[in-house]
């Protein structure tokens, strides 16, 4: 089964989206795009007061790898995506792990996710301890 993490933050939005990204780099993954879905909504469908929620894709090169040369169809379900949205007057920031994902759906063995598994676990947990 996949879990998705949900933390709640203290920090404001902004700042919350700012501390993610900069520990997110500090943990050597490559922060690909940010993205405020809200602002999207607004300006294509001009939805206004819509929850702020913003996407922060992410990519671990030397795990993408390892995951690519397990299959090449866990790269249907990259990149590795951090969520920050407000919800109730509160600031949160999800994450669901792309290599359980992949493995559930079996777009690649267990026996050679598992190890990647275990080490993005590793990485991914460091950084939300930090969050």
């Amino acid at each position: 089964m996949v879990d998705v993490l949900k933390k709640e933050l203290t920090k404001d939005f902004d700042t919350a989206v700012d501390h993610i990204v900069k520990v997110i780099e500090d943990e050597g993954f490559t922060v690909m795009l940010t993205k405020s879905i809200d602002g999207i909504l607004k300006q294509k469908l001009g939805i206004t007061g819509y929850p702020r929620y913003t996407t922060i894709l992410v990519c671990g090169p030397e795990l993408a790898k390892m995951a690519l040369d397990a299959s090449v169809n866990v790269g249907l379900v990259f990149p590795c995506s951090f969520v920050v949205y407000e919800q109730d007057d509160k600031v949160f920031v999800s994450h669901i792990s792309i290599m359980k994902m992949a493995k559930e759906l079996g777009l690649a063995s267990a026996e050679a996710m598992d190890p990647i598994i275990e080490i993005t676990s590793k990485k991914v947990g460091k950084a939300w301890e930090q969050f």
